[in-house]
């Protein structure tokens, strides 16, 4: 119990001095308390993410209003026909809904107050800012309806979403299960549950937490060590005055604790205000209402325990090897050499953690979480225990040079540890983002798969139903502004029976030019009817395109209208073989030009076009989502791509991009608090080489010389450990080990940009210390 009331009562005594030391025991605590605080916000930030995620899936889920279950609720007073109308802006996603209600107690969407008559729409705050500025007049052609509402936080997902619902007419006459639906609520359907993560993209989700936090730790660790050869000085004098050792260390952990302390009251404020910034904020299409970034109570605990205990701790450690003495401190002499041997055991710890998982790979099962985060963390902290002993063992061979050299050089073979310190966040960030971005790269194929889509033969497809006549459709979007040329189809099906067919074959209808975008002809003219085979389908091809049978088009099914044409097969049918359309799709069944389509089978056919745009109009996409939408609102617009990409995958990355711009963002701020108080702890030794005459050219060489070495050897350092913990997690799962170069000296860039720009945001106060003036004691 006295020994619990000695710890007390000095850490106590460390608190006061703190604060009461006058100006210098000021400054250094604030300086500590503001690195500490941008750790301690970006950890708050961290564990109010999973909140975030959790009301906007919540959001999300509350507002789903196709159920997909291919039935149609019979029309009563509670339900609601709806379709989606989605579309992209630019490289925007916008929500559409067009909304009909059947009756008095119609379900209302989520954050909608009053159902929009026709014409009429309500729109998200952002859809309402993108539609009044100026870069909106595209989007207000393609949406044309009178503004009467705006949809509240309740039906919105985040603050930058564009969204919008419209009242129409009619919509009942359109059902198809797919783009239009009856409801008769809102809210999540399990037609539509997401399927759960599989092995390799929980390992992915476990490395990029370790790899965001870690640096944040790294940086706290290294804040609260801010002043260190001034605390030294004042511990002596402690000694002077009777205090022994242990209670001298003790009393700088108080210290370092009272920093601590006000650095969660700032890192408090800071994520205050960070969350109120965060509704302004969009990271790839990613924004979140400030009320979302709620803290879990038992996290926020976590970090105010954790971040006081681990400053005294990294405080004692730093003590543990220092000889304080009543007339100084024996660490202004040369320090005794580091030893290697122990901090070589941290990353081969690490490795002997996850070398049992090598080979898994997907198929055997879940990491073991637990190992996966060891040995991650102990390869990534080893950096940190490396770093100090390459440093001093390179600069111990470094002499001849400049001047600015051999001071920069002098200065880190005294104080190694300090510069090793500054660059240890940055060195973890960029081995973490090296072995991130190996694994992503690596796996990468696995969830991206190619579409089959020819974009040298078309960049969109439109499908536009209604009554729309196939020339009107061709003609319009053929002279819409960015397009070369529109290739149009109209498509449907025919079968043997006019309702609830066994047997059922593809039907096109076209020009010759077009109908050979979708397969091989050897002669064509206006009149001919094809089938096409050669194919999977060829036996029911067969069967339905006997001379003399009867097809029927547009044959109806349970529950769906029809407008059910037949058509006897002529005896000079021709024969087709097999082409990909532009998508990669191999038709089927039969081919119509359009002199032969019976009279009335248009009624059933819906219109498909593939257009070729005019890649140096930048705003062809939006030029062609407007005719399409002025020709059917409710018409479907795609862009072809090469690939497509998993939705898990991709949110991963997504995530990874917005912690990594957050990290990046602490690494600067922070670099910048470190390198300010090292400049202030050489204020008079800096004044004092001015006064003897050295120019301000050469010292401030020697302080990018100081900053310089240590990156260098500490970026060196990252790619290896980078490197090997890369290869590790791609052979973990069951991937062949490739670096990407390109990458790789893409990360350590970044991270020397930051450095860089850290150095020249130094120089202003380092050109204002170098004064002899600078030498003056009050």
């Amino acid at each position: 119990m006295k020994a619990r009331g000695q710890w007390a009562g000095d850490l106590a005594m460390g608190v006061r001095f703190a604060f009461g030391g006058g100006r210098e025991g000021w400054v250094r605590a604030l300086l500590t308390a503001v690195g500490v605080g941008l750790g301690v916000a970006l950890l708050l930030l961290t564990t109010a993410i999973p909140s975030a995620l959790s009301e906007r899936d919540r959001r999300g889920g509350s507002r789903d209003d196709f159920t997909y279950s291919g039935e149609v609720l019979p029309k009563s007073d509670e339900t609601l026909v709806i379709a989606r109308t989605d579309t992209v802006f630019g490289s925007k996603d916008v929500r559409g809904r067009l909304m009909e209600p059947e009756g008095a107690r119609a379900p209302m969407p989520p954050g909608v107050e009053k159902f929009p008559a026709k014409g009429e729409m309500v729109v998200s705050p952002a859809l309402d800012r993108l539609l009044k500025s100026d870069s909106g007049k595209l989007l207000r052609e393609r949406l044309p309806y009178e503004v009467t509402g705006t949809i509240t936080q309740a039906g919105l997902i985040g603050p930058g979403e564009l969204a919008y619902y419209a009242g129409a007419s009619g919509l009942a006459d359109r059902l198809s299960g797919g783009t239009v639906e009856r409801i008769d609520y809102f809210g999540p359907s399990t037609g539509n549950a997401e399927d759960p993560l599989d092995p390799v993209l929980i390992l992915l989700v476990l490395i990029v937490f370790i790899v965001l936090l870690l640096p944040v730790a790294v940086f706290i660790a290294a804040a609260v060590r801010f002043g260190g050869e001034r605390r030294d000085r004042r511990l002596a004098a402690l000694r002077l005055v009777g205090a022994d050792g242990r209670m001298a260390r003790r009393i700088a952990g108080g210290e370092a604790l009272a920093g601590a302390l006000l650095g969660l009251v700032f890192g408090t404020g800071f994520f205050l205000v960070g969350r109120q910034l965060a509704a302004l904020m969009e990271v790839r299409d990613i924004s979140v209402f400030p009320s979302d970034l709620n803290p879990s109570p038992a996290l926020a605990v976590l970090v105010a325990v954790a971040v006081p205990a681990a400053a005294v701790l990294v405080t004692l450690f730093a003590l543990r090897g220092v000889v304080i003495e009543p007339l100084g401190v024996v660490r202004t002499a040369k320090p005794p050499r580091r030893r290697l041997w122990w901090r070589l055991l941290l990353p081969l710890g690490g490795l002997a953690l996850l070398y049992p998982m090598v080979g898994q790979g997907n198929s055997n099962g879940d990491f073991n979480q637990w190992m996966v985060i060891g040995g991650t963390v102990l390869l990534l902290v080893g950096v940190t225990a490396l770093l100090p002993w390459i440093v001093e063992a390179v600069v111990a061979r470094l002499n001849t040079g400049s001047v600015s050299w051999q001071l920069a050089v002098r200065r880190l073979q005294l104080s190694s540890g300090s510069a090793a310190r500054m660059v240890n966040g940055i060195a973890v960030a960029v081995a973490g983002a090296i072995a991130l971005q190996m694994l992503f790269s690596g796996v990468e194929g696995d969830y991206t798969k190619p579409t089959g889509d020819d974009l040298n033969r078309a960049q969109m497809e439109v499908s536009v139903h209604g009554d729309v006549s196939l020339a009107e459709v061709g003609r319009q979007l053929a002279q819409t502004k960015g397009v070369r040329d529109a290739s149009a189809l109209s498509l449907g099906t025919a079968g043997e029976r006019a309702k609830e067919p066994d047997k059922s074959v593809e039907v096109a209808v076209g020009s010759c030019a077009e109908l050979r975008e979708v397969a091989r002809l050897a002669s064509c003219r206006d009149g001919d009817v094809f089938k096409i085979l050669g194919g999977e389908y060829d036996d029911d091809t067969k069967k339905l395109a006997e001379p003399g049978g009867t097809v029927y088009f547009d044959p109806a099914y349970a529950g769906t209208a029809s407008h059910t044409v037949a058509w006897k097969v002529p005896s000079g049918i021709k024969t087709a073989a097999h082409r990909e359309d532009p998508t990669g799709y191999e038709r089927s069944g039969l081919l119509f030009t359009q002199g032969a389509l019976p009279q009335g089978a248009k009624a059933g056919l819906s219109q498909r076009v593939y257009l070729s745009l005019d890649l140096t109009e930048p705003d062809a996409a939006d030029y062609a989502r407007n005719s399409a939408a002025r020709l059917d609102p409710l018409s479907d617009v795609y862009t072809l791509t090469a690939s497509t990409r998993s939705l898990q995958f991709q949110s991963i990355r997504t995530g990874l991009f917005v912690g990594a711009t957050c990290v990046l963002m602490l690494i600067g701020a922070s670099l910048l608090v470190s390198q300010l108080e090292q400049l202030r702890e050489r204020k008079k030794l800096l004044s004092s080489l001015v006064a003897f005459g050295t120019r301000r050219r050469t010292l401030s060489l020697s302080v990018l010389w100081q900053t310089a070495i240590p990156i260098a050897l500490g970026l060196l350092l990252a790619s290896a450990v980078g490197l090997t913990l890369g290869a590790v997690l791609l052979k973990m799962v069951d991937t062949s080990v490739r670096v990407d170069w390109a990458s790789v000296l893409a990360m350590t860039g970044i991270g020397a940009a930051v450095v860089l720009a850290v150095t020249l945001l130094s120089l202003p106060p380092l050109l204002r210390l170098m004064r002899p003036d600078g030498l003056r004691t009050e």
